[in-house]
């Protein structure tokens, strides 16, 4: 079964610009239930297997990809923000330059694009192994509008729960602060592994 993982840094270490009350309540409360509702879908899904009765099978699977792709993209988030932020250097730097100009423009689109998703979901930079290059994607709840194979490198939850308490409907400032805790170096890390 699945585990709701700690936080690589204490509740409050993200301050000023996303608060210990919100990353408490985000990791403890939301972070758990999709590990939750991923777990209970794992168990429909063997007694289904186990007992032939797969007259539910298009409800768990549809839960499966919800939570577990809630889940994923939970942990990978919080693993790219960091106390003190850090700036974009080495390989991913590069490539986000030959792909988008520069680490500026970059930043405007992603901005842009999180802060237009529609209702519930994320943002995420990723690399496309078969492109051969790195896009943003819009990601709607957890799982839609994503694309094959791609992998994740840098993600951004605008889901109202994530910022909502400090930030209220003020989207834009929660994008906008967040730049100063992203965590270049593991966003780094994970393009140096995506393209072996």
């Amino acid at each position: 079964m699945f585990t709701l993982p700690q936080l690589p840094y204490s509740y409050n270490a993200l301050e000023p610009y996303y608060d210990e009350e919100t990353v408490k309540i985000h990791h403890d409360k939301h972070h758990q239930a999709y590990v939750d509702g991923l777990n209970k879908a794992e168990t429909k899904l063997k007694e289904a297997r186990e007992s032939g009765d797969f007259a539910l099978i298009k409800h768990w699977e549809r839960e499966l990809a919800f939570n577990g792709a809630g889940h994923i993209l939970h942990t990978l988030f919080w693993e790219n923000m960091i106390g003190n932020g850090s700036q974009p250097s080495g390989k991913i730097l590069e490539k986000i330059t030959e792909n988008f100009g520069d680490i500026e423009t970059f930043k405007k689109q992603f901005s842009a694009a999180a802060a237009a998703v529609e209702g519930s979901g994320w943002c995420v930079l990723v690399w496309i192994p078969k492109f051969e290059k790195l896009e943003i994607l819009q990601v709607e709840k957890h799982q839609d509008l994503t694309i094959w194979g791609s992998v994740p490198l840098l993600i951004l939850d605008v889901w109202e729960h994530a910022y909502y308490l400090k930030y209220q409907n003020r989207r834009a400032d929660f994008i906008s602060a967040w730049w100063n805790i992203v965590n270049w170096d593991v966003v780094n890390e994970r393009y140096l592994v995506a393209i072996k």
